[in-house]
């Protein structure tokens, strides 16, 4: 098996194009802190865009399809070739798909001036795309350990046209059974793989220290959580309002912290690329210990459902990327003081947007937590948008 530099080697082109994730990252980053921005205009009563959604639709969909989309494929496209020991997708091909990613976005920018089969074909072509290329690869090197992995990313972009399709009707879709489907997809995928790595990466880091603390293996434990949350979670989507609900919501919320206490999150505080993979995840399982809040009334659906959104989603997929980029372009796995702020805005913006669901008037809180969303993506764009475009340093450069 080639190591992984070897095989990116072969590629001689610009360095935006030698690896899924630095493309894909950056457009990230950037559509985060621009969507925000127009939302921020969107709540002030403006209409920027020729939209067939309505502004809260279209803000949900962005952040959940849009934004999270460009992140899943920066990270499947760059862990592919090391679960697989394929080459990575380059050039002509890594551009293809950055170009879905594009079309989508303004298809949905200008959804008002275009039919609606044409804006979801547009924008779900990338999610096909996806699909098609990591069962190729799955199927071709036999590791079939992470064809769970192909199923959530299949399942996730049936949510989006399910959302497409709920708009389309002229339904609440950020409400809909679309919104929670994919909701539920992006969920699962956090449990799984933030079950491999957030303990894998502190294992190794606590083992490089001589801690006689390690995280636990994954073991039938760790398969009963995720047993118990895709049970949970299809219910939430197919039956959102039954009552016994909020009770599977308070089990699986308890499981899950339980399941983190395990992984010695406590150890890391000196590292924030590690502590911000436990935090994230504690804002998952809170997720599900706030919906069942909401279900016995004691705070809004919206507050609830910005735990996952802002916190769960928005805090690891932020803490993926920036580790994910110093890894893989020679940096150390150190966060340095630009990294740490971009952190702490997320957190500051993920926690004032669950209180602004709690608050008599929302709107002062609503657009504080914008302002330091649009710090942390603006502050992850300036750090690393020259990390992702630039070639990897030489050794000992």
């Amino acid at each position: 098996m080639t190591s992984t530099a070897e095989r990116t080697g072969r590629f001689h082109g610009p360095a935006v194009l030698t690896y899924g994730f630095r493309p894909f990252f950056l457009l990230a980053g950037l559509w985060a802190a621009a969507a925000m921005l127009l939302w921020v205009v969107m709540l002030s009563g403006g209409t920027p865009l020729p939209l067939s959604l309505d502004p809260i639709s279209w803000h949900a969909h962005e952040f959940l399809f849009g934004y999270l989309g460009a992140v899943i494929a920066g990270f499947v496209l760059t862990a592919v070739p090391n679960w697989t020991g394929r080459r990575p997708l380059a050039g002509t091909p890594l551009a293809g798909l950055v170009l879905l990613w594009l079309s989508g976005r303004l298809a949905i920018a200008v959804s008002g001036w275009l039919p609606w089969p044409a804006v979801a074909a547009i924008d779900l072509s990338l999610a096909v795309a996806l699909v098609l290329f990591l069962t190729r690869e799955v199927i071709q090197s036999g590791n079939w350990r992470n064809l769970p992995v192909v199923g959530l990313i299949g399942l996730y972009g049936l949510a989006n046209a399910v959302f497409l399709a709920e708009a389309a009707g002229g339904g609440v879709a950020f409400d809909g059974v679309g919104m929670r489907l994919g909701l539920a997809a992006a969920v699962l995928l956090i449990a799984l793989i933030g079950g491999r790595i957030i303990p894998a990466f502190t294992r190794n880091w606590l083992t490089a220290r001589g801690s006689a603390r390690l995280p636990q293996p994954f073991d039938r434990f760790d398969a009963a959580v995720l047993g118990l949350s895709a049970v949970t979670l299809l219910a939430f989507v197919a039956a959102p309002d039954t009552a016994g609900l909020r009770w599977l919501m308070l089990a699986a919320g308890a499981a899950h912290l339980w399941r983190l206490s395990r992984w010695c999150g406590g150890l890391t505080r000196a590292e924030p690329l590690l502590w911000v993979l436990h935090v994230a995840y504690a804002m998952l399982a809170l997720g599900f210990v706030a919906e069942a809040a909401a279900g016995f009334d004691l705070i809004t659906r919206a507050a609830a459902r910005h735990l996952w959104l802002a916190g769960a989603i928005g805090l690891m997929t932020v803490g993926v990327m920036t580790r994910a980029t110093r890894g893989h372009t020679g940096r150390p796995l150190q966060a340095d003081r630009p990294t740490l702020l971009i952190y702490l805005a997320l957190i500051g913006s993920a926690l004032l947007r669950v209180a602004a669901g709690l608050w008599s008037d929302p709107m002062p809180l609503l657009h504080l937590s914008a302002g330091l969303w649009l710090a942390a993506f603006a502050g992850f764009a300036l750090a690393y948008g020259p990390i992702l475009l630039r070639p990897k340093p030489a050794p000992g450069s």
